[in-house]
């Protein structure tokens, strides 16, 4: 497989949210250590983004590859941000050779996951076991369950956070599920918009996404709450100081948010959807890096 194709098999380009969701997990640890005491392990935050990685790796394969075999990636349109990386329906790799990339990458991080899991306290796997179960069925099952972006959000959202800051500090906090959660929100918003474009393909291989569940309008309702509760929620950690106030760096995203959701609302002018999932795309990435900078500062301050 030549690199090229290797790198639009993994969707390179989408890796950035992974690594993104590991600076802000050691940043905040990082944050926590300067306030309180305690060493951290450079190294560790290297080899767990390296693991994180892999996973999201072997999701968006994996994805790739349910999605070949149900034909859906035959009749989902292509966009810059949404429609899967059409690899093996481009012919790039085969089936199989994707599903042994998928398999392989998640392999990989199985024993960056065990060491950790040894070194820092069993209590990391749990959150590894729940990750692990949602990569395997995301496509396959949760997808035809209802209302899958909350697997999204949990899965590449809150716990690579909390799974990132255990790996520093052996331990889960109040403070660090709540600066854990505007990812959550983050990532089940980056999913739930640019499930809009695929709305009549993934209805006709029984996805039951939101949007099709209570119709784009609705969805457009929750993604554009969610995206607000996002922004409140920092502000309302820094007020009760679970998180510092240079977090509030994550704030300056809002106005490309404003843009997302009133494109949310025009989902039937691709014209103005894609900009606003272009947006969308800069608010999850942004945000989180913004916030991790704002840790990073407020320890050096």
């Amino acid at each position: 497989m030549k690199f090229k194709t290797l790198l639009v098999a993994v969707r390179a380009n989408f890796l950035l949210l992974s690594v993104i969701l590991g600076f802000l997990g050691a940043s905040l640890a990082w944050y926590e250590h300067q306030e309180y005491g305690g060493d951290f392990n450079l190294a560790f935050a290297f080899i767990a983004g390296i693991g994180l990685v892999f996973t999201h790796i072997s999701v968006n394969v994996l994805n790739d590859y349910f999605d070949s075999r149900s034909k859906l990636d035959y009749k989902t349109p292509r966009t810059p941000f949404s429609g899967g990386s059409k690899a093996i329906t481009d012919g790039l790799i085969t089936a199989k050779q994707g599903l042994w990339l998928a398999i392989g990458t998640l392999v990989i991080s199985i024993p960056i996951g065990v060491y950790f899991t040894v070194v820092q306290g069993w209590q990391l796997l749990p959150l590894l076991l729940v990750a692990g179960i949602i990569i395997i069925i995301y496509t396959p099952v949760i997808l035809k369950m209802g209302y899958p972006e909350w697997a999204a959000g949990l899965g590449l959202g809150t716990l690579p956070v909390l799974g990132l800051y255990f790996v520093q500090t052996g331990e889960y906090t109040v403070s660090a599920l709540i600066a854990a959660v505007p990812s959550g929100i983050l990532v089940h918003n980056l999913l739930l918009l640019n499930e809009f474009p695929d709305v009549e393909a993934d209805r006709s291989v029984n996805r039951r996404t939101l949007p099709i569940v209570v119709g784009k309008k609705n969805a457009a309702i929750v993604y554009s709450a969610l995206m607000v509760i996002m922004y409140l929620w920092i502000i309302g950690a820094v007020i009760s100081r679970d998180m510092p106030a240079f977090t509030l760096l994550g704030l300056l995203t809002f106005p490309l948010g404003y843009k997302a959701i009133s494109g949310s609302f025009k989902h039937d002018d691709m014209g103005k959807l894609i900009p606003a999932m272009g947006n969308n795309v800069f608010v999850v990435l942004l945000t989180q890096l913004l916030m991790g900078i704002g840790f990073i500062l407020a320890g050096v301050f």
